[in-house]
C-alpha cells in the first residue's frame, strides 16, 4: 500500500509530528496510517492520536430524558447553518422521541419507526427534511437507556450530546445526584473518555498500547547500554506506570475530576455518595460529537469560481 501527500498531511494533523517524520513513518509502514501512528509513538515522536480523527461534518448531537427513557442521537447535515434551523432542531428532537417510544433495535429499525405526531416513518420525514431544507440530512446513530438515573447534557447548542447513567441507592436528595451527574456529563464532554473503567478497555486496544509502550521503553533504554534482560525488566516496569497513565486518559472513572483534579472521578463519586448517605455507581455513558469521524468533501473553491466565470 502506497501513500500520498494527503496521507502525510493527515498523519501530521493526527499526531502533531513534523512532515518529514510523518513521511518516514508512512514509508516504514507501507502507508498504513494506524501502524504509522504506532511507529511515531514508539520513536517517542507522538502522543496517542485520537481514534475519532478529525471533526468535519455538521448537524446536531442531542440528549434528553423522554418519558423516563434516556436518549442520545446524532443527526447530520451538510452545513453549520442548518443546525440552527428551527425545523431541523425540531426534527432532531422528534427523532429522539421516536427512539424513546419505539425502542428500535438498530438504526434500520429506527428509520422504519413511526415519526411522532404523524402517520409517516422517520425515514419518510428525513426525506421531507431534505426537500424542505435543501441539504442532505442523515440520522446517523443513537443510544437508549431505560434503567437507573439518566442525566443528559447538550454542549454548545448541539456540538456534543452526553448521557450519564447512574445507579443510586439510599439517597433522597435527587437534586444533589442530578448535580453530580451533570458534573460527570460535562467531564465526559470535555475530556472525551473512551471507556468507563480499566475493565471496560478493549483487550485488543490494551494489547496494542502495551506493545507501543514496550517498544518505546526499549528504544529509550538503548542509550544506557544495559544487558538485554536488564533492559527488558526496566522497560516492563516503565510500561506498568504508563498503562496506568493510559487508564487516566481513556477511562472516565480514572480521569482526574475536572473540578478538583487532586481526585479521580471515581473517588469524587464515592465521596459525594458518602456525604449523601447512600451509594452511587456510574453504570455507563454515551458521548456523541457531531460529525465525529466523518470528513467533509474537500472543495477547491478557486476552481469552482473559475468554472462559474467562464
Amino acid at each position: 500500500m502506497g501513500f500520498t501527500a494527503k496521507d502525510v498531511k493527515e498523519l501530521r494533523e493526527r499526531t502533531g509530528v513534523g512532515m518529514m517524520d510523518c513521511k518516514k513513518a508512512l514509508e516504514a509502514t507501507d502507508g498504513d496510517m494506524e501502524k504509522a501512528i504506532d511507529w511515531l509513538r514508539e520513536k517517542g515522536l507522538a502522543a496517542a492520536a485520537k481514534k475519532a480523527g478529525r471533526i468535519a461534518a455538521e448537524g446536531m448531537a442531542y440528549a434528553d430524558v423522554i418519558d423516563g427513557v434516556g436518549v442520545v442521537v446524532e443527526v447530520n447535515a451538510e452545513t453549520d447553518f442548518v443546525a440552527k434551523n428551527d425545523k431541523f432542531v425540531a426534527f432532531v428532537k422528534n427523532v429522539a422521541e421516536a427512539v424513546a417510544k419505539s425502542a428500535p433495535a438498530d438504526l434500520e429499525a429506527l428509520m422504519n419507526s413511526p415519526y411522532p405526531g404523524t402517520d409517516k416513518t422517520v425515514r419518510d420525514m428525513q426525506q421531507e427534511m431534505v426537500y424542505v431544507i435543501g441539504e442532505n440530512i442523515t440520522v446517523r446513530r443513537f443510544a437508549r437507556y431505560t434503567e437507573g438515573v439518566m442525566v443528559p447534557y447538550v454542549h454548545a447548542g448541539g456540538k456534543i450530546g452526553v448521557m450519564v447513567n447512574l445507579e443510586v441507592n439510599g439517597i433522597s436528595d435527587m437534586d444533589a445526584v442530578m448535580a453530580l451527574g451533570k458534573d460527570i456529563a460535562m467531564q465526559v464532554a470535555a475530556m472525551r473518555p473512551l471507556y468507563l473503567d480499566p475493565a471496560s478497555v478493549d483487550s485488543t486496544e490494551l494489547e496494542r498500547e502495551r506493545e507501543v509502550q514496550m517498544a518505546k521503553a526499549l528504544e529509550e533504554n538503548k542509550a544506557k547500554n544495559l544487558p538485554e534482560e536488564k533492559a527488558r525488566q526496566i522497560a516492563e516496569n516503565m510500561v506498568k506506570g504508563r498503562i496506568n497513565k493510559y487508564y487516566e486518559e481513556v477511562c472516565l472513572l480514572n480521569q482526574p475530576f475536572v473540578k478538583e483534579n487532586k481526585v479521580s472521578v471515581g473517588k469524587h463519586v464515592e465521596q459525594v455518595a458518602k456525604e449523601l448517605g447512600g451509594t452511587i455507581v456510574v453504570k455507563g455513558f454515551t458521548r456523541f460529537e457531531k460529525g465525529e469521524g466523518i470528513e467533509k468533501k474537500e472543495e477547491d473553491f478557486a476552481a469552482e469560481i473559475s468554472k462559474l466565470v467562464k
